[in-house]
């Protein structure tokens, strides 16, 4: 009987395969860890060939454990991190390295064209702000700078698409990250326009074909078939993007309520749900995502902070060092168990934290590949606490920011990622957002997501809608509610967050500008 799903989700930091029965339950899941490297100080690649191959380890070891997983598998899907380029030759061979969302070498590419009249027009039809993190602006950086780059190449995919076409040998992408940089998403198609005022009608043949992976499979490879174990022609389904799959899994979906939500890893990812092209708000700074969900008519919209947990891991990296210069060692595990204790030692005293920790800038809810990090208020009063506290109030005022640009606050917002285990960070999302908090006991959302699309694809069920009812609304526990008096001091001081914000966007550019780095042209790997 074929009664497993599989869905791949292929992370920034772990490519997972997970089993699903057909009714939702998860039954396994395998993971290896991913890894890419830095070029120069802007840019971060990834081995096409190394990330198929710990794939296909997943799904070798998930068979392991799962018995005669090869008679019972019913569909594969995969997902993956968004945006940036992966690109093959005619033959299917990998061209260099996979250039990362995380890659920010287009910063001034992006900052010039965002500058352009045409921009806005660009944004009308795409609905997203343009990043440096984008496919577009990564090939237009590739022509201007290192056109050595494009030679030999056939197509350009995202991360998902390269491992879809190992599977399937089929050469597509999915409507959601083809709409968001290149394309209209009313008509989920391409746009001549998009990819005109971004330069690039010369590399249009770049372009893969858009398969909507709700309504449309393909048959495993007997190639990917020998590697794996799985029968050749079990079908393989194209999820959407991993943000997109991890919303549908989490519980964005569901229509008649009041929804957010939020997905607190590396990066933050807070999202809308827009029930049709005209419930799409479209903010006057020209940022944000709006992505197309596996529902006809259906979008979400997003703002994503590019460092979330990232600006945790470095406080809590900035405490280990201290530490271990006074000869005690004290593991990542040893010091996230002491952030309540630190949490508690903080004053009332107002202490803001910046939290744009990552290299690659910010891109919601403005984009600024030169943005940094900051406290902002220190005083001889303030301790460790309170810098840990103000961190942690710093992603959720982010949060906030990310939210305000896309209309009124949610009445509750379902919460996803690593974070999510944090009763201390759920607590101040929540008094930020003046929101309850709602988290699922499903870890795996991106990978179920993705296999929510299978389930749907395959019709086991008839409508999303109905897969939700299984898939998703089982595993929510009962909404948090806000902090009331967290929630009023939140209100008194996100001004002064956003204001600082704005006021240090010079500086950002004259520290750039000092360290040389603005126009930095990096040769890529």
């Amino acid at each position: 009987m074929r009664d497993i799903l599989i869905g791949i989700d292929a992370g920034t930091s772990v490519i997972k395969s997970v089993a699903f029965d057909l009714g939702g339950r998860q039954l396994a899941m395998t993971a290896v860890p991913n890894s890419y490297e830095a070029v120069g100080r802007t840019g971060s690649v990834q081995e096409l060939r190394r990330t198929w191959t710990d794939t296909v380890k997943t799904l070798v070891e998930l068979s392991a454990r799962i018995e005669n997983l090869p008679g019972r598998v019913a569909a594969i899907a995969v997902t993956g991190q968004g945006d940036g380029t992966w690109m093959i030759d005619r033959e299917g061979e990998p061209v260099g390295k996979g250039w990362l969302w995380l890659d920010a070498r287009a910063g001034a590419i992006v900052e010039r064209l965002r500058a352009e009249s045409g921009d806005a027009e660009r944004f009308s039809r795409t609905g997203s702000g343009l990043a440096a993190c984008q496919q577009g602006p990564q090939l237009r950086w590739m022509k201007d700078h290192a056109p050595e780059m494009l030679q030999g190449a056939a197509t350009a995919f995202h991360c998902k698409d390269w491992l879809y076409f190992n599977l399937t040998d089929k050469r597509a992408t999915d409507p959601s990250e083809a709409n968001f940089t290149f394309g209209d998403f009313r008509k989920r198609q391409y746009s001549d326009e998009v990819i005109d005022f971004l330069g690039l009608n010369e590399l249009k043949h770049l372009l893969p074909e858009i398969v909507d992976g709700a309504s449309t499979h393909h048959p495993l490879s007997a190639a990917a078939a020998a590697a794996t174990g799985l029968p050749a022609g079990t079908p393989v389904v194209l999820g959407y993007v991993d943000v997109v799959c991890t919303a549908l899994g989490a519980g964005l979906y569901d229509p008649g309520t009041d929804t957010g939500c939020s997905i607190i890893g590396s990066t933050g990812m807070h999202m809308r749900l827009a029930a049709g092209a005209d419930d799409v708000r479209l903010n006057q700074d020209h940022t944000g995502y709006t992505m197309c969900m596996p529902i006809p008519g259906t979008y979400a919209q997003m703002q994503s902070n590019m460092a979330a947990t990232l600006n945790i891991d470095w406080i809590l990296q900035f405490a280990g060092g201290l530490l271990k210069g006074m000869g005690i060692e004290k593991s990542k595990n040893d010091l996230l168990a002491h952030v309540d204790g630190w949490l508690s030692e903080a004053n009332e005293t107002p202490l803001l934290f910046q939290p744009y920790i990552s290299e690659a800038g910010e891109r919601g809810p403005f984009v600024d590949a030169s943005a940094r990090a900051s406290f902002v208020g220190l005083s001889i009063n303030h301790g460790f606490g309170d810098m840990v506290r103000a961190v942690f109030d710093g992603l959720a005022f982010a949060s906030r920011d990310c939210y305000a640009a896309m209309g009124p606050l949610p009445a509750c917002v379902r919460l996803s990622g690593g974070a999510a285990r944090s009763a201390s960070l759920r607590r101040i999302l929540g008094g930020a957002l003046g929101a309850s908090i709602q988290t699922s006991e499903r870890e795996e959302a991106g990978a179920a997501g993705a296999a929510m699309i299978a389930a749907v694809s395959l019709g086991i069920y008839p409508s999303m809608a109905d897969c939700v009812r299984e898939w998703v609304r089982p595993h929510h526990r009962p909404a948090e509610p806000a902090d009331e008096e967290l929630a009023r001091r939140y209100d008194a001081l996100f001004p002064a967050y956003k204001q600082s914000r704005l006021a240090l966007q010079p500086v950002w550019h004259a520290l750039s500008h000092a360290a040389g780095t603005g126009n930095q042209q990096e040769r890529p790997q």
